[in-house]
Parts: structure tokens; sequence; C-alpha cells
């Protein structure tokens, strides 16, 4: 079963069951009689916040401070679906909670953009996650190249939705483009200067595989078996036992998700650890992800200049 048709499945059964730094163009449409897009994650209101500009609402459907993994739909929150006129999804795994809330709305039949639709995934990543029947690995924004497929995807969807505004988008999302590009190329830049190319990692959380993959590297060990979930105390052994067998020079851990096995782990090996941005916490803000991507790219070239022989 190919990729794509396992990410539509995802989504299908899913629902089945249940400021910036560029001015955006100017759109068409009076704000008097804007569209409303909803949203789910913090990355998403940002691709969709720069997409739009002022002609349209971004409308975050769980309140900031919820932890998508664990969030369980509440009634206040489907009822503000009822409001909405299209909803940007993940739909892949990382908001599968969308779907219910839909099917319980007021409006089921809501127009839904599937922003992965041309972004290559990776198999998922953590031995509960795939025993879950996870088939890919959600976290496809935590990439600069596969967000700019996804302001691609979005921007033409929304376009096809409000064709007022469509040249609006596309221009915005072009702009959008080019500073995340940059974002990359500057990152890149400091990376030739860092050396070590075949640094070897480990995560905590396998959320990282996009971003480090992009940068060509890949990860060696994945520690939580899902997201939020530690190992054992066998599992944890037979993680660090697997580091040391693969020489593993750094851990990419996850802030905000402090836990007392990561110091355990730090201190039996001696393996440096650097934190990443899960880019899912703090309000929901149109330059978020730029800023959070932009911290990631400096502790990766921190981690490989230390690393640096």
């Amino acid at each position: 079963m190919s990729i794509l048709l396992n990410r539509r499945l995802i989504l299908a059964g899913a629902l089945g069951a249940a400021t910036a730094a560029a001015v955006p163009v100017r759109a068409v449409a009076a704000p008097a009689g804007r569209r409303r897009f909803g949203v789910t994650l913090h990355p998403y209101y940002s691709y969709v916040a720069n997409i739009v500009g002022d002609a349209a609402e971004v409308v975050p459907i769980i309140p900031a401070g919820f932890n998508p993994h664990a969030y369980e739909p509440r009634p206040e929150d489907i009822q503000r679906i009822g409001g909405l006129d299209a909803i940007v999804l993940n739909g892949i795994g990382h908001d599968d909670f969308a779907g219910r809330m839909i099917a319980a709305s007021a409006k089921p039949s809501l127009p839904v953009v599937e922003s992965n639709a041309d972004v290559p995934l990776l198999p998922a990543a953590g031995t509960a996650a795939r025993a879950a029947g996870k088939v890919v690995n959600p976290h496809s924004f935590l990439s600069i190249t596969n967000s700019i497929l996804q302001v691609a995807t979005i921007a033409r969807e929304l376009g096809r939705l409000d064709p007022d505004n469509a040249a609006a988008y596309a221009a915005n999302a072009r702009a959008y483009a080019r500073r995340l590009r940059q974002l990359r190329a500057d990152a890149l830049a400091k990376l030739a200067r860092a050396g070590n190319a075949s640094l070897r990692v480990a995560t905590i959380h396998g959320a990282y595989d996009y971003l480090l993959r992009e940068f060509g590297l890949e990860v060696s060990a994945v520690v939580e078996p899902a997201h939020g979930i530690e190992p054992s105390p066998a599992q944890l052994a037979e993680t660090i036992a697997t580091m040391r067998k693969l020489d593993v020079q750094v851990i990419f851990s996850e802030l905000n998700f402090p836990s007392a096995y990561v110091e355990t782990i730090r201190r039996e090996t001696g393996i440096r650890l650097y934190a990443f941005s899960h880019i899912s916490h703090g309000d929901y803000a149109p330059d978020l992800f730029e800023r959070e991507m932009a911290r990631n790219l400096d502790t990766l070239v921190l981690a490989m200049a230390e690393a640096a022989p």
C-alpha cells in the first residue's frame, strides 16, 4: 500500500469515525466579508495566517496550551467549527481528533484542506506508535522543505474556495516560501562551516526525522516508544546499549517536555544533549513557525559544531 494511499485512508478514516516579517499582499475581499479558516496545530496557524494576510480570519479550533498529542475534543471547541468556511488539517495522524469534531459539529460537510497531499512522507517512528497503527510520521511540519510544499497546497486549495482572493493567497504564499528558503539557506551555510556531516544522532521523540534528514542526518535511535510515553526500564537499558554500540554523538530532546530518564541517558552515556522545539506551545502567531524553526536550526548548527573533531 503506497504512502499516499495510506495518507488518504488516515484522513478518510478520521472523518468517517466520527506578524509576519513581510507584509502580505492586500486582498480583494472587504474585511467585513472575510472567510474563516480553521486550523488544528500551531505551524498551520502560521502557514495560513501568512497566506491569507488580511483577507481571512484564521481560527484555531483548540485553545493554546493543549497538547495536540493528548487533546480530547470539548463541546465548546466543536461548536467553533460551525462558524468556519473550511479547515486546514495536517491529516496524517497529528490531528485525528479533528475528524470526530467535524462529524459532530454543525458543519459535518465542512471543506477540508489536506495540507500534506503533495508531501513525501516518512514511516512512523517509535515501536508503540507503529503498534497503534500509525503508518506515517505525522511531523512533516518540522521541515522547511515540507512546510513550503504544504504552504503551496494550502494556498492553492484556499484559492479554490475563495477565488476572489486566490491571486493574493498565491502571492503571499510565494513571499512566505522565499523567507523559509532563506532560513534553510542560512542554516546550510553555517553547517558547511561547522563540518562533521556524518554526525550520529538519537532523538527522544520521533518528531525530528524530517528536520534531520533535510540536513543529511539519519536518526540512529528513538528513545520514546511514542510521543509522551516514557520507555520502560528494560527499553531504556536497551536504548542506551544501542546508543553505545552505534557510537551516537548527540541526542536531541524536546523543549517543554522535561523527563527524568533523559538525564539518566546523558549521565550513563556522556552523550551531548540538545533540545528542539516541537512548535506546539505558546500563543498562536503568524511568525511562530519562523521563530521556532530558526531556533531549531541554530540548535542543530551548534550541535554539529560542538561535535566536530
